[in-house]
C-alpha cells in the first residue's frame, strides 16, 4: 500500500495539485502507518503506546461483544420467527435461502449469519456517514484522520437496536461526530463521549424507534420485552416469570441492543483493557461500587409500590447496558476524569446515579447512557476539585513544616 501511494503522488505533482491533495495523502499515511512526527522541544513524552495502538486495543476488547451481537441478534430473530410460524420476505431472507442457511434457533451458524446481516448495514452506514464527516473536518483543518472514529463507530453501532432504520443511524452518527466531537476540535478535545451523544440524540428525537418492546427483536410485528422492562414492572419475579434467569442475563440470551446484552463479553473486554492499561480500573471498580452501594441503600429502604427498589445489585449488573457502559463508555480517556482520585468519584457517581434513575424514573428504566453523559459534563469540575484539595493539603503541610 505504501509503495502504491509513493507511485501515485507524482501524478498529482503537476499544476500544484499535489499541494491541494496533500492533506488526503497525509491522512491515509497516518491512518495506515505510524506518524513520522516527533517532539524536538521540551517537554518530551516517551511511551511505548501511541494513539493508533491504544485505539486498536479497544477494538480488540470489543470483539467478544461484536461476535455475541451477531449470534444473539440472529438467535432472538429466529426464536421470534419460530413463535410466529412464518418466514418474512426481504433481502436478508432471500440471501440466507441462497446460501442454504436456515432459521434454526438451535444452530450457531444460522443465528450468527442471520444476526450479522442486521449488524452489517448499521455498521457500514455508521462508518460511511461518520467517515465522511471526519474527512470533511480533517481536510478543512489540514490534519490527519486518527483512529478514534473507528472505535466510536463500533461503540455507536453496538448501542442501537438491531432493526434501526438506516437513515436514523446516519443522523445519529452525524450528530455524535459533529456536535459531540468535531465542533470542539476533534479527538482529544471533546468533553462528551461521541457515541453516547449520538445515541442520546436518537433517543430524544425518535423515542418510538429506540424504546418500547417492539424494537429489540429484528422481526417486524413481534413484541419482545427486555429483562429490564420486565423488572421495572414486576421486579425479579417479573423477570423470571418472563422466561429469563440471571444466567441468561449474564450470558446475554435476551432481547436488547446489538452489543450490550452480554455481561460476560463485556467482562472479557474489561480484563483486556485493564491488562493493557487502556481502561482505568479505578473507573470500572468505582462504577461497580457505586451501583452496589446505591442498590443496597434502596434495598434497605424498601417499597411496597416500586419493585425496582428491591432489585439486588447482581441483577442491576447484568440488566440493560450497565456492563457495556461501565467497561467501554465510562472509561473513555478523553471525556472521563483524569486524576486518580477523580476517577473514583467519577465512577461512583455513574454507578449510583444509574441505580437512582432505574428506581426513581417512572418512564425510562435504563440510566447508564444518561449518567455517563452527566458525569462527562462534571468530569473537569471533579478534576479541578481534586487538584485544589491537593494544593491546599500541600500548603498546610508546608506551613506545619
Amino acid at each position: 500500500m505504501k509503495r502504491y501511494l509513493d507511485r501515485l503522488r507524482p501524478l498529482f505533482a503537476k499544476d500544484g495539485r499535489y499541494e491541494k491533495y496533500y492533506p488526503i495523502f497525509e491522512m491515509v499515511d497516518v491512518f495506515l502507518y505510524s506518524s513520522p512526527e516527533t517532539t524536538h522541544n521540551a517537554p518530551h513524552v516517551r511511551d511505548g503506546i501511541d494513539l493508533k495502538r491504544l485505539m486498536m486495543y479497544v477494538v480488540v476488547a470489543l470483539i467478544p461483544c461484536i461476535l455475541w451481537s451477531w449470534f444473539n441478534t440472529g438467535y432472538q430473530a429466529n426464536l421470534a420467527l419460530a413463535t410466529m410460524g412464518t418466514i418474512k420476505e426481504g433481502w436478508r431472507y432471500e440471501l440466507l435461502a441462497a446460501l442454504k442457511i436456515g432459521f434454526d434457533a438451535g444452530s450457531i451458524l444460522d443465528n450468527t449469519v442471520h444476526g450479522f446481516l442486521y449488524f452489517l448495514p448499521i455498521y457500514l452506514t455508521t462508518l460511511l456517514v461518520g467517515g465522511v464527516w471526519e474527512v470533511v473536518f480533517s481536510t478543512v483543518r489540514r490534519k490527519e484522520i486518527n483512529e478514534g472514529f473507528l472505535v466510536t463507530s463500533m461503540l455507536f453501532t453496538l448501542t442501537l437496536p438491531p432493526d434501526m432504520p438506516l437513515w436514523m443511524v446516519a443522523i445519529g452518527i452525524s450528530f455524535g461526530v459533529v456536535i459531540g466531537k468535531e465542533i470542539f476540535g476533534g479527538t482529544g478535545k471533546n468533553f462528551l463521549n461521541p457515541a453516547l451523544t449520538g445515541r442520546a440524540f436518537l433517543f430524544f428525537a425518535y423515542p418510538a424507534e429506540i424504546s418500547g418492546d417492539r424494537v429489540w427483536v429484528a422481526v417486524d410485528g413481534y413484541s419482545g420485552a427486555t429483562a429490564l422492562s420486565l423488572g421495572k414492572n414486576g421486579g425479579v419475579e417479573g423477570i423470571i416469570s418472563g422466561g429469563y434467569t440471571w444466567w441468561d442475563a449474564f450470558i446475554g440470551l435476551m432481547p436488547g441492543s446489538l452489543g450490550e446484552t452480554s455481561t460476560l463479553a463485556c467482562l472479557f473486554g474489561a480484563l483486556f483493557l485493564i491488562y493493557t492499561g487502556v481502561g482505568s480500573w479505578r473507573i470500572i471498580l468505582g462504577v461497580f461500587l457505586g451501583m452496589v452501594g446505591a442498590s443496597l441503600l434502596f434495598n434497605a429502604v424498601g417499597s411496597d409500590t416500586n419493585p425496582m427498589v428491591a432489585m439486588p445489585w447482581y441483577w442491576h449488573l447484568v440488566l440493560g447496558g450497565f456492563a457495556f457502559g461501565m467497561v467501554f463508555m465510562a472509561t473513555d480517556p478523553v471525556s472521563a476524569a483524569m486524576t486518580s482520585a477523580g476517577r473514583w468519584v467519577f465512577g461512583i457517581l455513574i454507578g449510583a446515579m444509574t441505580v437512582l434513575i432505574r428506581v426513581a424514573n417512572p418512564a425510562f428504566p435504563e440510566g447508564v447512557m444518561l449518567t455517563i453523559l452527566f458525569a462527562n459534563v462534571f468530569a473537569p469540575l471533579i478534576d479541578y476539585a481534586v487538584i485544589q484539595l491537593n494544593i491546599r493539603r500541600r500548603l498546610r503541610r508546608h506551613v506545619r513544616a
